[in-house]
């Protein structure tokens, strides 16, 4: 066990280069798009990239451990056993438990969503007509009886929404694969409201997807996102290939960033008026 602070040192040493060359790599693939994204190595990866300058700087906390230990005859090290057990035990707690709410940026943000698009006001208005008479900034009461026809309200997997129908179980085929490929971020989400008929914020004329319950806004643990800052948490990024393959759109792509925010994409709006759905 003497030699195990320059062993440690030795490693770390070896092991910077290589890390910082193979993180690079991997980044510059650009192979993150699919649904069947392996959370995990999402997870380590951007830890990997926010961190690595605590590894570098833990090599030289290392190296100044070292400088101080007593020399003993023979040229080695004389340590404390109880200290190198627990150097090996490591000093804090495992972070990738707690890495879905870590904050990152979003990369390519303009590029998440992948060819699809949203469906506009207008274009919901006409194809699905007004959900109220009178809209506002505040969440307003349905009036359109047959709009209200095909709204449901419901649990659907970790959270309990108000929306079309068709959009209600697009959204728990998207949890169901979440709950069964990442059960521990599936545990960790949290909503922060779905059906709210009204206005886009900062508009008068102008209706919210929110509105046609074709919308949900999402977090992880219950922290809110900040608006356009161009970051959000992780578990975020990862929910968002799930969410595209099933025909959604992600805020975050949005020129006004808004990565809590989840909605139908107009061709899957498309999809589900052509066949009765809507």
């Amino acid at each position: 066990m003497r030699y195990v602070p320059s062993i440690i040192i030795a490693v770390a040493l070896l092991l910077a280069p290589a890390i910082w060359v193979g993180l690079s790599h991997l980044l510059s693939r650009g192979d993150f798009q699919g649904a069947a994204v392996d959370s995990s190595a999402r997870i380590e990866i951007e830890m990997l990239r926010q961190q690595i300058e605590d590894l570098q700087a833990r090599v030289e906390e290392l190296r100044i451990e070292l400088a101080r230990l007593p020399v003993a005859r023979g040229g080695g090290y004389r340590t404390d056993p109880d200290a190198e057990d627990e150097a090996l035990r490591g000093t804090g707690p495992n972070e990738i438990l707690h890495a879905y709410a870590q904050v990152v940026l979003i990369a390519d943000r303009l590029n998440v969503n992948r060819g699809l698009v949203v469906a506009t006001p207008d274009y919901l208005e006409a194809k699905l007509g007004r959900p109220s008479e009178n809209l506002g900034d505040d969440c307003a009461e349905v009036t359109n009886e047959t709009f209200a026809s095909n709204l449901v309200r419901q649990q659907v997997g970790p959270v309990e929404v108000t929306m079309m129908r068709p959009a209600a179980e697009s959204l728990a085929r998207v949890f169901e694969t979440v709950r069964k490929v990442d059960p521990d971020l599936y545990a960790r989400i949290n909503t922060s409201g779905s059906l709210c008929v009204r206005n886009i914020r900062g508009t008068s004329n102008r209706i919210s997807t929110h509105s046609f319950g074709l919308a949900l806004d999402l977090n992880i643990d219950g922290h809110l996102d900040n608006f356009t800052d161009g970051k959000t948490q992780l578990g975020l990024t990862i929910l968002a290939d799930f969410f595209h393959a099933e025909g959604w759109v992600w805020g975050a792509g949005f020129q006004r960033e808004d990565s809590m925010h989840f909605e139908i994409s107009r061709r899957q709006l498309d999809d589900w008026i052509a066949n009765g759905e809507l």
